[in-house]
């Protein structure tokens, strides 16, 4: 596939690419439609990866969060090397980056400890060194968003901070009769937090309490709705409310065994911010351990999992994915066990599919092409062109719904229904 035109593989299963290839209105009149019909089915959630943070970053003029590898500078860091390149290829993927390598490390770590090998102090202080560099290199990309918000990349047209939340609004704005959207991404960052703040909208998770918030296993379908004065019937959803899961941990995540509590960490919190641990391994929550699906049956993975299971693999179900590389075989897998079910969808948006072919060979593997739709190339994955052109507006605006179709009984039809003139008038 050519990954510097945008491709729109259709239901059907056939590639479809237009004599001109930015032809915007071309691609609107197909993709828009499709995509508020996918947005409205009964079951919605989106799936976010590290793209997502570095298109905004890039919005925002921002430094996006390498995953290139580092110098641990202990013993046996060759054989952990080998170690990480080879569980990186059992992935799909070419080279190790800094995931891999720390997982290498936190499995080599007990082995050190169980032989007494004098290394394994070495290795602690290097694990915690790097990770809290990483975690370091994060904050600054969130510091670097913060501060970039109005930054204006091209001139009049919409800022950061009104791409973000036009993106976090148009998978939002769920009819009242839609259950709840649900957000998952696998990023450690807290920018889905931050833009839903920037939005509005309130998020569900697995915390309860006000000053130190605490993970518990027992939530249940945990919602918020209101009863309408006069109103006797059932309670009606409580509109800007979704629920949100973070499959793999969070900076904020602090395990002081047996509690997992969320810390008070400001976004783009400064480098030597009291809240940031000076020994990581030990006490905050991420996981980078994608290599080892047995690390998804510990506490709390397991409970996040189980939620995302449970959203995905159920009847008339849609699942949205950007940004995220089709990496992690734990989380494919429960996206191919959604195809399963006929009436599931998957649309897959992004710039493209290297350098190492993610997208395809899931495709392949999982099967049920005709339950698949890819948005790739360069023009789908800016996120501005996505917001800007092919993202269904917010669906939950009863005054434009009423104006146009008042306008429709006097017989005056728009040329474009996602763009009616309230100055127009009727000719």
């Amino acid at each position: 596939m050519d990954r510097t035109q945008p491709h729109i593989v259709h239901v059907s299963g056939e590639t479809e690419t237009p004599s001109d290839p930015i032809d915007t209105s071309y691609f609107r009149k197909k993709v828009e439609p499709w995509l508020s019909a996918i947005f409205q089915t009964e079951h919605l959630s989106l799936l976010t990866g590290n793209g997502f943070t570095s298109a905004i970053a890039c919005e925002a003029n921002a430094s996006p969060v390498t995953m290139a590898r580092v110098k641990f500078g202990c013993a046996h860091e060759t054989a952990l090397d080998e170690y990480a390149k080879t569980a990186a290829k059992a992935m799909g993927r070419e080279e190790a980056n800094i995931e891999d390598q720390f997982s290498a490390a936190l499995a080599l770590l007990p082995g050190l400890r169980i032989i007494k090998d004098a290394a394994a102090a070495e290795w602690e202080a290097a694990i915690d060194r790097e990770l809290g560099s990483f975690i370091r290199t994060v904050l600054s990309t969130e510091r670097g968003i913060r501060s970039g918000l109005d930054y204006e990349r091209i001139k009049d047209h919409a800022i950061a901070r009104d791409i973000i939340v036009s993106f976090l609004m148009s998978f939002a704005s769920r009819a009242a009769s839609r259950e709840r959207l649900h957000i998952f991404t696998t990023n450690y960052d807290r920018l889905i937090e931050f833009g839903c703040d920037l939005a509005g909208l309130r998020l569900v998770d697995r915390f309860v309490g006000a000053l130190e918030p605490e993970f518990r296993s027992s939530r249940i379908e945990v919602d918020l709705h209101y009863t309408p004065p006069g109103i006797r019937s059932e309670p009606r959803h409580l509109e800007g409310v979704v629920h949100f899961t973070k499959l793999h941990g969070s900076l904020d995540w602090d395990y002081e065994k047996p509690r997992l509590s969320r810390i008070p960490l400001p976004f783009g919190a400064d480098d030597n911010h009291p809240g940031i641990s000076k020994t990581p391994r030990e006490s905050v929550m991420i996981y980078p351990n994608a290599a080892k699906d047995i690390e998804t049956a510990a506490y709390p993975y397991a409970d996040l999992f189980r939620d995302f299971s449970g959203a995905l693999c159920k009847p008339n179900s849609a699942l949205i994915t950007y940004g995220y590389g089709y990496g992690d075989d734990h989380v494919n897998r429960i996206i191919a066990d959604m195809l399963t079910i006929p009436s599931t969808h998957l649309v897959i948006l992004g710039w493209g599919d290297a350098p190492h072919n993610q997208v395809a060979k899931f495709v392949q593997r999982a099967g049920h092409p005709h339950q698949v739709t890819l948005l790739l190339g360069k023009h789908f994955g800016d996120i501005r062109h996505l917001v800007e052109n092919y993202l269904p507006k917010p669906a939950i605006d009863p005054l434009t719904l009423r104006m146009t179709e008042l306008l429709e009984r006097r017989g005056w039809r728009p040329k474009d229904p996602d763009r009616v003139d309230p100055k127009a008038s009727p000719p």
